[in-house]
């Protein structure tokens, strides 16, 4: 199930917006204002973000700006300021796409789905880097042609950061992506002690890693060497 997170204060606008998106595996959050959005995103992940940027309680440009501090997510932004200079300030604090009201629905939704397409994580059975091979269909992992035993849950979370390379996954992502077993409570240390354990496991110099990198404050990334 692919997550959209809409942002318009125009009720009537969002709803409709709301229902051409929606499908059997495409979920859409309305939210009015920016405090509304706020709350939506401290409680889970979404695939794309879809952001008016004249709100009654600010800008969303100040919410892409924050998003672009800790996330990657595709970001649409959606408005009624047509002029050139409008265009280029959102695109230049990281929106992905611009587009202006009045518009089609049909449109909207050929480039939300483009968005979501291009940003959709390469699903990868093997990696090889570096003198590791990890098989994650086989479920065989190797550091310089040893075998290395990980845990299912050490196998989630390398997987989800080997197909996000390069990439800083935070650490509220890791814990709803990795502890899926329906559990209503995850302790956050959880996250802390897997990836320890990886790092002992792969990492030459734990201490110093040159992969599995702790960006602070957000969360944790595998290097792209």
């Amino acid at each position: 199930m692919q997550k959209l997170l809409l942002l318009e204060d125009d009720a009537a606008l969002g709803t409709g917006i709301q229902m051409a998106l929606r499908s059997g595996d495409v979920e859409v959050s309305l939210c009015c204002d920016l405090a509304e959005a706020r709350r939506n995103l401290d409680r889970q992940r979404f695939d794309l973000l879809i952001l008016d940027v004249n709100l009654p309680d600010g800008s969303g440009l100040t919410l892409l700006r924050e998003v672009r501090q800790r996330d990657a997510v595709p970001v649409i932004l959606l408005t009624a300021n047509d002029l050139e200079l409008d265009v280029v300030a959102g695109l230049e604090l990281g929106a992905d796409d611009y587009i202006t009201k009045p518009f089609s629905l049909a449109i909207l939704r050929a480039r939300v789905h483009a968005q979501l397409r291009r940003s959709a994580p390469l699903r990868q059975a093997f990696y090889e880097q570096d003198g590791f091979r990890f098989d994650f269909d086989r479920m065989e992992f190797r550091r310089d042609g040893q075998l290395i035993d990980l845990s299912r849950t050490e196998q989630k979370l390398l997987r989800i950061l080997v197909e996000h390379r390069g990439q800083t996954l935070p650490r509220g992502t890791l814990i709803d992506r990795v502890w899926t077993d329906g559990a209503a409570f995850v302790e956050e240390n959880a996250l802390s002690v897997t990836v320890k354990r990886l790092r002992d496991k792969l990492e030459a110099d734990p201490a110093s890693p040159r992969y599995l990198k702790t960006v602070y404050g957000v969360g944790y990334s595998w290097a792209v060497k």
